[in-house]
């Protein structure tokens, strides 16, 4: 089978898909699939001098195997970009999608995971792995998500803001403390600060400005990290994240050793089976498939509140969701090949 792996993009999370991309395309060679490993913001760009049926061939570069410890500089990245279109597909891009029997989707936050990729991709009749257009348009909404299920599970009490500098003043004044200042449509906690103070406050929403001016104002619940992955339909194990130092952030989700991951949670089994069924509640409720994996935060109390869903989880070397299929017997490249079946089915 031809599989053209889309990974990259114009996000922050880029350097994050990218690794991503390159594990799932070497797993997919070793499969014995024809697999390509393309950015979907450079495009063939990548592969100077390379026609599409030599994409499955050729060699990952090897700076997409790595994650940097800070996320990028999307306008440094564009800037970089030989073809000046304002597409968000590189040269070559939709000639590869049309070209391949499946289109592996490895792209994380904006620009893949919000639903435009597969919302083009549909009308194209090509198929693609992972949610379709309108649930992930839905579950990379924080504000929306929130507003879906909140009647299901227990969610933090949250305000959704859009915002300019001179606001900042008035929004320190009003808003209770301690809470978590999120982007509305962000991953991978990129601009995610806990304010404890008013000077925390304004300086998290003096940085959030920079993703956008819209953002979540959270109630702030100290309590265990836990997440919930979801393949074919089922709930997995839960995995629990303890951070060294900090919380789960951009440096402590993607840098080797920067947190301990326990999986299975060790929880009991009443608490396992509701955040089984809350994840499943919110998965069916936004319409998600295949694959998903949401994040939860357990107080003292042992009470689990739902926070997100992300509709293309990680898949780097030391992403969340394959440590828990590998508990249930799935190993990482049968993990691949499960989410390229139920793309087939669905769309193939």
């Amino acid at each position: 089978m031809k599989v053209l792996v889309l990974a990259g993009g114009l996000s922050v999370e880029r350097n994050v898909s990218l690794s991503s991309g390159s594990k799932i395309t070497d797993a997919l060679r070793g499969l014995g699939h024809e697999a390509a490993l393309v950015d979907l913001f450079f495009g063939l760009e990548d592969y100077p001098g390379l026609d599409v049926p030599a994409l499955f061939a050729a060699p990952i570069p090897q700076r997409w195997r790595t994650i940097d410890p800070a996320a990028p500089d999307l306008e440094a990245v564009r800037a970089q970009r030989r073809d000046r279109s304002r597409s968000i597909f590189g040269p070559g891009v939709l000639e590869a999608a049309l070209g391949a029997d499946v289109v592996f989707l490895a792209l994380h936050g904006q620009c893949g995971e919000d639903g435009r990729v597969q919302a083009a991709f549909d009308l194209l009749g090509i198929p693609y792995t992972g949610s379709g257009y309108l649930g992930s348009a839905l579950a990379m909404d924080k504000d929306l998500t929130k507003r879906l299920v909140s009647h299901l599970v227990r969610t933090p009490k949250w305000t959704t803001v859009r915002y300019a500098a001179g606001d900042i003043d008035a929004l320190v004044q009003t808003t209770p403390l301690p809470c978590v200042v999120k982007p509305v449509d962000s991953g991978s906690s990129i601009g995610v600060t806990i304010a404890h103070d008013p000077a925390q406050l304004r300086a998290a929403l003096s940085d959030a400005l920079a993703y956008g001016g819209r953002c979540i104002l959270e109630q702030y619940i100290q309590g265990r990290e836990i997440q919930v992955g979801v393949l074919d339909g089922q709930a997995l194990p839960s995995i629990e994240i303890i951070p060294k130092q900090g919380f789960y952030d951009y440096a402590n989700k993607y840098q080797p050793g920067a947190a301990e991951d326990v999986c299975p949670a060790p929880i009991d089994p009443e608490l396992e089976e509701r955040l089984r069924q809350d994840t499943l509640a919110v998965f069916h409720a936004l319409g998600l498939s295949a694959y998903s994996r949401a994040d939860f935060i357990v107080d003292s109390q042992g009470t689990p509140w739902f926070l997100e869903i992300n509709t293309l989880p990680g898949m780097t070397p030391i992403s969340l969701l394959p440590q828990e299929a590998a508990v249930v017997g799935v190993d990482y490249p049968a993990l691949c090949q499960k989410i390229i079946d139920a793309a087939i089915r669905e769309r193939g």
